[in-house]
């Protein structure tokens, strides 16, 4: 009986560790570490190997860049996006610019700098600069690595969080032992803690790594402030601002004989410190300036101490010549010689600045516009002439004319805080107060309050609506205040938006206007103040009468 109870205890045991082999088996893959390492290349999303994957500021972004030369490239876009707008291609011509205060540093596409290496190089349409040369103009750090390429951008310089690993460790792609180790980290490995969790935390690596870690093996985080030695110096773009208050007042010049209107106009106006006459006009697309400047009309603006800032537009010859700013403005060599024709008028006429008016900026031509001010300014600067620029009330759709790019280059960018319903459109008001107000927020934003003029009109329009629809004619404020009367219009004075209203019954429809008059004029008066703007400018000169100028002035 013994020797049959022996085989059987015998093959229970077995069974047992039979039993006891399979479940630590079935435990050891369970819960110990995946040894598998991930394929680092479908990791970073490299595809050849002169691609580069781009790490900027703990984030491992889509876009790529490009390996030549044992240095690494970026798409112009990448660098506008990630490390500096500055930097302008003219793709007509060539070459990649550089605007400093004072020159336009510029060097051919493909060509070499004076330390052996391509600025700029273009491949599969794209133009793509070399991060050395791009760091000689930007506060940035980056740090390139090979096998897998990649390389490592830092613009933010907060404060982030860091810890060091207990022990030696593998980080992961995502949290848990059986994901795929992207490198084994050694003791004392200082990583950045994107993310804590319950087990596991997100880090990121010196050399670009992003992945998981267990939480056992870190340190409590630490905060620590990145150390910045990027050795950039911000540049100057200080101009030619005054120490004053601007009260400007553009005047309409069309042809060379009315600039002796001058006097006549200028009968009956108070507080004006600056003139504007509309003297300069792109001519067509070869980049021909048209002028009527006068010498004797500035003489004449001084002796009364006035300045005079002469306005340069886009729009008089567009439909005549077909002006198409975007075509002139994206070469180099007609930037420079609409440049050059505005400094050499300066000398011949003395004028003491310079008002951009282009009003025909489309969104593709943003860059080769804003580049047109940025060198403008460079020559403004070296001269001595204020540099002002008029733009559009801000909104969505014209936000390509870069009003913070404006507000560092010029002097003064001035806001035309009018034509809100325009010929063309529905009606209503020309410049309500909260449009007004709107614009003057809006602007602030991106520009500095020390640079920023209000625009205000001093027309309305007179709107007539029938059965064959909408028109409206616009009215200087004297000639619409004799309009009123003649008519006996009653006006009512509309708080909200900071004007009297009026309406004129027809047999087949009706006349409304919204006044502009002094009392609308000092509550934009009142806005500029009470925003503590550089000034405000007038639209235009022999439109408006006398009691507009009570409105008009910061005493």
């Amino acid at each position: 009986m013994k020797r049959k109870v022996i085989p059987v205890l015998i093959g229970l045991l077995l069974i047992v560790l039979i039993l006891a082999g399979a479940a630590g088996v079935f435990l050891f893959q369970r819960y110990s570490g995946s040894k598998e390492e991930a394929d680092l290349n479908a990791y970073f999303g490299l595809n050849g190997s002169q691609e580069v994957a781009i790490v900027w500021n703990q984030e491992l972004t889509e876009e790529k860049g490009l390996l030549q030369d044992e240095r690494c490239y970026l798409k112009l876009d990448t660098v506008h996006e990630m490390l500096n707008e500055r930097f302008y291609v003219d793709h007509n011509e060539k070459l990649l610019l550089y605007t400093l205060p004072e020159e336009t540093v510029q060097i051919g596409i493909g060509e070499q700098t004076a330390d052996g290496y391509t600025a700029a190089v273009e491949q599969n349409g794209d133009v793509w600069l070399a991060l050395d040369y791009v760091k000689q103009y930007s506060d940035f750090n980056y740090t390139l690595y090979t096998e897998p390429n990649r390389v490592v951008l830092t613009t933010n310089w907060d404060t982030l969080q860091s810890a060091e690993l207990k022990k030696n460790t593998a980080l992961r792609v995502r949290g848990g032992v059986k994901s795929e180790i992207l490198q084994n980290l050694e003791k004392g490995t200082k990583v950045t803690v994107l993310e804590e969790m319950e087990n596991w935390d997100q880090v990121q690596t010196q050399d670009g790594y992003i992945g998981y870690v267990q939480k056992k093996h870190l340190t409590d985080p630490a905060e620590e402030t990145p150390v910045k030695d990027t050795g950039y110096v911000e540049p100057d773009y200080t101009g030619n601002l005054r120490d004053h208050k601007i009260d400007l007042a553009w005047h309409q010049v069309t042809v060379e004989s009315a600039n002796s209107t001058f006097p006549g106009v200028m009968s009956g106006v108070t507080g004006v410190n600056v003139i504007s006459p509309t003297w300069y006009s792109l001519y067509d697309n070869t980049g021909v300036v048209d002028g009527i400047a006068s010498p004797s009309y500035v003489q004449q603006a001084h002796a009364l101490g006035l300045e005079v800032w002469a306005l340069i537009d886009d729009f008089t010859h567009r439909e005549d010549n077909g002006v198409d700013p975007q075509e002139i403005l994206s070469y180099t060599s007609k930037r420079t010689a609409i440049i050059e024709v505005l400094m050499s008028e300066a000398d011949r006429c003395g004028f003491d600045g310079i008002n951009v008016d282009f009003e025909k900026v489309t969104e593709d031509g943003s860059q080769d516009y804003i580049q047109f001010i940025r060198e403008l300014s460079v020559a403004c600067r070296q001269k001595g002439l204020v540099l002002s620029v008029d733009n559009y009330v801000p909104h969505n759709y014209n936000a390509h004319y870069k009003w913070a790019e404006q507000g560092v280059m010029a002097d003064y960018v001035i806001i035309m805080g009018y034509d809100e319903h325009y010929n063309g459109g529905a009606p209503g008001s020309v410049a309500s107060l909260g449009y007004v107000r709107d614009g003057i927020e809006n602007t602030l934003k991106l520009v500095p309050r020390e640079k920023v003029i209000l625009g205000v009109p001093f027309y309305t329009r007179v709107w007539t609506e029938t059965d064959e629809g909408v028109k409206s004619s616009a009215l200087g404020i004297e000639e619409a205040k004799a309009w009123i009367e003649a008519n006996q219009v009653d006006l009512y004075w509309q708080k909200e938006l900071g004007q009297y209203y009026g309406e004129l019954p027809l047999e087949n429809g009706i006349k409304m206007v919204w006044m502009e008059d002094e009392e609308s004029l000092k509550l934009k008066m009142n806005l500029a103040r009470e925003n503590d703007l550089a000034g405000v400018a007038c639209w235009k000169l022999g439109l408006e009468d006398e009691e507009a100028w009570t409105a008009i002035g910061w005493d």
